[in-house]
């Protein structure tokens, strides 16, 4: 097969802009020249990688092929920025970076700007996502490095930047909001918001640990909204304890009897060699604390 490297940059990007146009200005390139570098790719593939229309989509084998696409952009990312650290001594960029969204609400902004500060030719670009999303992106190399939500088993080389523990969030008006701790048994009658963007399982867990039935009364996806039908009094959520910044002035979070703890933990990827500026990055993260 006779694939190019900007060929595979370009359907990534065709793939992640949404559309060709927006990957033609992403990419500096004329739209034509997208498109043209696209269906050389799906030439030496011979079959469609993309769905043109109505909204650009992968075909089964654009999957696929987006997935090595991905990991071998991020490994050509890594070896020109090695390679430029062994030239020039510093740590170069872009560096992808994905979290979930309570890391990147109060862990990351603290590490950024350590970042920034540490290693001014970095450029660090966070990608928010759920807890069943990061990994995945890590390992296809849609990002250089994560913050993943209890990895087992810790990655090799990887450090923790944190753990905390799941909490009760309860507006400032409830009957319970004053107490010191509480169990999951005496939300029973108050209906359960949760998000899927992640700490489901957690979740679960805990209602295991009390033996409640985890029967949610809504499930939404965005964490904002979350904490808006809880601030409505629509009912009551569950999150871990590094959200108590993202709490609107009418919220409290009380702690659980039933008590489970999370491990944060910054990485770069396990199947390939890491990015030598998420090296530096780990280093620097390593020594950095965030009182809970």
């Amino acid at each position: 097969m006779s694939v190019t490297l900007r060929q595979l940059g370009v359907l990534v990007a065709v793939v992640d802009e949404g559309s060709f146009g927006a990957a033609a200005d992403a990419l500096q390139m004329s739209q034509s020249a997208v498109s043209h570098s696209v269906a050389a790719l799906e030439s030496v593939a011979g079959a469609p990688l993309v769905v043109r229309a109505p909204t650009v989509a992968t075909t089964p084998l654009g999957e696929a092929v987006l997935a090595h696409a991905r990991s071998a952009l991020a490994s050509v990312r890594a070896l020109d920025a090695t390679v430029r650290r062994h030239l020039e001594g510093v740590a170069v960029g872009p560096v992808r970076l994905a979290a979930g969204v309570t890391a990147s609400h109060r862990l990351v902004p603290e590490l950024l700007n350590r970042w920034r500060v540490d290693l001014p030719g970095l450029d660090v670009r966070l990608f928010e996502g759920s807890d069943d999303e990061l990994e995945a992106w890590l390992e296809t190399g849609a990002v250089d490095a994560a913050v993943l939500v209890d990895p087992n088993p810790i990655p090799h080389g990887a450090v923790i930047l944190a753990r905390d523990d799941f909490r009760a969030v309860l507006r400032s008006d409830h009957p319970l909001a004053r107490e010191t701790r509480i169990s999951l048994g005496d939300l029973a009658e108050d209906p359960l918001l949760t998000s899927t963007s992640g700490c489901e399982p957690q979740i679960t867990a805990l209602h295991a640990m009390a033996g409640s039935d985890y029967a949610p009364a809504q499930r939404v996806h965005e964490t904002s909204t979350l904490l808006g039908m809880v601030a409505a009094g629509l009912g009551v959520a569950i999150m871990p304890a590094l959200a108590l910044t993202m709490l609107a002035k009418n919220l409290v979070m009380v702690e659980l009897e039933q008590h489970l703890e999370r491990t944060l933990v910054f990485t770069g990827p396990s199947g390939r060699p890491w990015h030598p500026s998420v090296e530096r990055m780990r280093d620097i993260a390593e020594t950095a604390t965030t009182p809970l």
